[in-house]
């Protein structure tokens, strides 16, 4: 190059393209493998292996129970699933921010834009845990399946009052009696003491703690005395099936009348029926059945109102 001419002038090569960080996006939590309440009752060393299934319905309803530590889900007016209060995850709803763990708040935020919010304590609640009494008889009776009692209708001597037969055996009423205790009714005291109030009612004129309150054709009056009665029929939107409920059932068409009992329960089977938790007979265990649609429903009741 002479030194008159002047130097090339080279374009500055481009800078190089910087991509955009990609967006970051929280995981989505993994649903809560306990119900991680204080549920006080039967089979408490079951408690953890309590599932229900979220929330579900037209009205949502989510009652904060500050004093138990607890928010109880309700969908169209039935209470389906309780949730502790004071996780480190947060949910907006209706102005307030509850305290949850991360699985419930993934569970319930779908449903917190048309949620109603309010402090409340369940009005029906016998055992004082914060359960309403429906919820806590199908806990009641979903430990009674985790625990897969055998078939065993047999004589047992029973402690009383609060007396069971060997946790691995037990009929179709003793599902009723551990699901019910759950909720804080001791059945055994009560169907004993109404016996001596009424026995002509009974037709028992010398009971016996040890098995009256496990037989169906006993345990069904004192139901019709003291529980809440509703209709049998499975059809009618002004009287519902709810969880928690217990049915009495006909099994045997040549003997009219009920001869087994079990409890309603959320999920459904391949019916579209709710299935019943229930012991059916020798060489099953305490478990799940497709049974209303095959089986006759004579009564249905509801843990009583106080």
């Amino acid at each position: 190059m002479k030194a008159s001419e002047a130097p090339p002038v080279v374009a500055p090569a481009p800078a190089p393209k910087r991509t955009a960080p990609a967006p970051v996006r929280e995981a989505p939590s993994a649903p809560e493998t306990t119900l991680g309440v204080g549920d006080t009752g039967v089979f408490d060393d079951l408690r953890d292996r309590v599932q229900l299934p979220a929330p579900s319905g037209q009205d949502i309803r989510f009652d904060v129970d500050r004093r138990h530590g607890v928010l109880v889900a309700y969908g169209d007016g039935t209470p389906q699933k309780v949730y502790p209060l004071g996780g480190s995850a947060r949910l907006s709803v209706g102005g307030q921010e509850l305290a949850l763990r991360p699985g419930d708040r993934a569970e319930l935020s779908p449903l917190a834009a048309r949620a109603q919010l309010r402090d409340a304590e369940a009005s029906d609640d016998a055992d004082g845990d914060g359960i309403p009494n429906s919820l806590d008889v199908l806990i009641g009776a979903l430990k009674a399946e985790a625990n897969g009692a055998a078939y065993d209708d047999g004589y047992f001597n029973l402690k009383y009052p609060g007396g069971d037969p060997p946790r691995t055996h037990g009929a179709c009423v003793d599902v009723i009696v551990r699901a019910v205790r759950n909720a804080g009714m001791d059945l055994q005291a009560a169907v004993h003491d109404d016996i001596r109030a009424a026995p002509a009612l009974y037709g028992i004129t010398r009971p016996d703690s040890n098995i009256d309150h496990r037989r169906v054709r006993t345990v069904i009056k004192y139901f019709k005395r003291h529980w809440e009665a509703h209709t049998p029929a499975l059809d009618d939107p002004s009287d519902p099936l709810q969880p928690g409920d217990v049915v009495f059932l006909e099994t045997i068409a040549a003997r009219p009348g009920p001869d087994h009992v079990g409890v309603v329960t959320r999920t459904r089977g391949e019916t579209g029926k709710p299935l019943v938790i229930n012991n059916w007979t020798t060489g099953y265990t305490t478990r799940k059945m497709d049974l209303l649609s095959l089986v006759p429903v004579t009564h249905r009741f509801r843990f009583p109102r106080r």
